[in-house]
């Protein structure tokens, strides 16, 4: 049922994680993909061989930081040489400052927090349509439910996902009128190495414990829901912020915790 042959797909920090399982799972289904990273940040033979034994087409790698006007400009330039359009455009990219006490509260690190992970959202939709002439398609952003629910060090990430779940909103309603869906995904927990960066390696030892197995998503769901998005089939969606969890934002709280207090040995004497 999915079919992208003849479609450009531009992933923005498509060389990792949410990012390579998107990029991967379009160019199964026949897209031509273009993958952005920023320096030093991606092997590009490895990244390669993955599409090739996925039967995938090999996928054009592009160095361009996302929050770049000058990279954004040079990207859509070279673009136009191999491609007529960007047909689905998945804004991936997201950086943004751990904050481990009130002294890390910096503006200008807030500000660049939502240039990097909100604001690509908006600049590679509009430079899109400067260059071909039209928008994508579809323009999918992905976010995490910290807006909603507190992480450790995530006050500025959390912060700049709302930037980019309102501009969402808004981006649907301005363009309206241009045959444009744009939708964000919310997920819950992925293991990656950016989630590792964030949090560190020990959460995932202590999460391991009290949290169920269906807490951690993985990279593959979440590109099964983008391309199902853009698949056409779900066309009535639009200005949309999609939860990804398996369910678990609904009981993945202390009450589960005390209801399951024996079993992960949480029972003490009083």
């Amino acid at each position: 049922m999915l079919d992208f042959h003849g479609k450009t797909v531009l992933v923005t920090g498509g060389t990792a994680g949410i990012g390579l399982a998107t990029g991967l799972a379009f160019g199964r289904h026949g897209a031509r993909v273009v993958l952005t990273h920023r320096f030093g940040s991606a092997d590009e033979d490895e990244i390669r061989a993955r599409f090739a034994a996925e039967g995938a087409a090999p996928p054009a790698i592009v160095q361009a930081d996302a929050k770049d006007e000058e990279d954004t400009e040079a990207l859509l330039t070279s673009m136009q040489k191999e491609h007529d359009a960007v047909d689905i455009l998945i804004s991936n990219v997201s950086a943004a400052l751990v904050v481990n006490s009130i002294d890390d509260y910096d503006r200008r690190g807030l500000l660049q927090s939502i240039d990097a992970t909100a604001w690509p959202i908006v600049g590679y939709t509009r430079a899109i349509h400067a260059h071909f002439g039209r928008y994508p398609r579809y323009v999918i952003g992905m976010s995490s439910t910290g807006p909603d629910s507190f992480s450790v060090g995530y006050d500025f990430v959390a912060a700049s996902k709302s930037v980019l779940e309102t501009l969402c909103r808004y981006l649907s309603y301005r363009l309206s009128d241009h045959d444009v869906r744009i939708i964000v995904i919310r997920s819950r927990s992925i293991r990656t190495a950016s989630f590792d960066a964030t949090f560190g390696r020990e959460f995932s030892e202590f999460a391991d414990r009290f949290c169920r197995p269906e807490h951690f998503l993985t990279p593959e769901e979440i590109a099964d829901v983008a391309t199902a998005l853009a698949s056409g089939m779900l066309d009535g969606l639009s200005g949309q912020v999609i939860t990804a969890d398996r369910g678990t934002s609904f009981f993945d709280d202390l009450m589960r915790l005390y209801q399951e207090r024996e079993e992960l040995g949480l029972v003490w004497e009083g």
